[in-house]
């Protein structure tokens, strides 16, 4: 089995279900019922392991080719390795195999997010297909982050659908771009970061790679302090409301695992700084969720 969940990275999938975890929570103000905490830890879980194992599948020849050019070494520290990184790519597992596994949790998912709220579904079925055109515009377009970007946020949003069927527009937008500006300042830039030797041989189209890495890192830096001021302004328009601990624990996390390894990253402009950096930020909706879980019990 670890094969199959380095497939959908799931040491990574489980620091992500915090995401909508903490999307369901700031909106409901409180913890829902049974029902809909089980399902929807039961659909969160499938469904982060399906997108990233699609992931896999779609990327497997050119991950494979990375691989044949030494790519991926020296990433013992980074979160995604943490089982075995891209195990489809190295023959370790079948497409078919690969194919299987990614199919069932999907259909896991699906109807998980139908019992839920069928608006989940619709949600669920569009991050399938923005991940899949993210995947095949690896050398078209480093727009592309852009996309990834929008798949980051669609769990947190189905989150907000199944525990209410007409949340507020405002809350929303304003989670949307919360964690639109996590996912690319903290994830998708610091990974190109990463791998950069490995795209740039294989003439990948990547922010880093385009627009170097100054102004990649800048991105970063501006992206994080975006997503930081965000967060203040989610909290305002939840059900949670500004409680000053809240605030103030809220933005500690983010100064800690956003701000500070994006700083370093811009002022050295050095590899292990951005792996530092995404592996960090990882745990960012992680603890914006503790912070939020203990407010709303206390």
């Amino acid at each position: 089995m670890k094969l199959f969940f380095a497939l959908s990275r799931t040491p990574h999938g489980l620091l992500d279900m915090a995401t909508p975890a903490v999307a369901a929570l700031l909106w409901h103000g409180s913890f829902p019922g049974l029902r809909i905490i089980l399902v929807g830890l039961i659909t969160v879980f499938a469904g982060y392991t399906a997108v990233y194992a699609l992931n896999d599948l779609v990327d497997h020849r050119v991950d494979r080719k990375k691989l044949k050019r030494g790519g991926f070494r020296n990433t013992e520290s980074y979160l995604d390795a943490m089982l075995i990184r891209h195990p489809l790519a190295q023959g370790l597992l079948t497409f078919k195999q690969a194919v299987l596994w990614t199919a069932c949790w999907a259909l896991l998912t699906l109807l998980g997010a139908y019992l839920l709220n069928p608006v989940c579904a619709i949600i669920f079925l569009a991050a399938c297909l923005l991940e899949t055109i993210y995947c095949l515009m690896w050398r078209t377009s480093h727009l592309r982050t852009l996309i990834m970007g929008a798949v980051k946020t669609s769990g947190a949003m189905a989150a907000v659908f199944a525990v209410d069927p007409r949340p507020s527009l405002p809350f929303l937008v304003l989670l949307f771009l919360w964690l639109f500006f996590w996912e690319i300042g903290g994830q998708n830039i610091p990974a190109d970061w990463t791998d950069i030797e490995e795209d740039r041989s294989l003439k990948a189209t990547t922010i880093p790679l385009r627009l170097g890495l100054g102004r990649a890192n800048a991105i970063v830096l501006f992206s994080l302090i975006l997503a930081v001021a965000l967060n203040g302004l989610l909290l305002g328009f939840s059900r949670v409301g500004t409680k000053l601990p809240l605030v103030a624990l809220s933005a500690t996390a983010g100064l800690y695992l956003l701000l500070i390894p994006a700083y370093r990253l811009f002022k050295t402009r050095q590899r292990p700084q951005a792996s530092i950096l995404f592996n960090r930020a990882s745990y960012y909706p992680l603890s914006v969720l503790v912070v939020v879980g203990i407010i709303v019990m206390i």
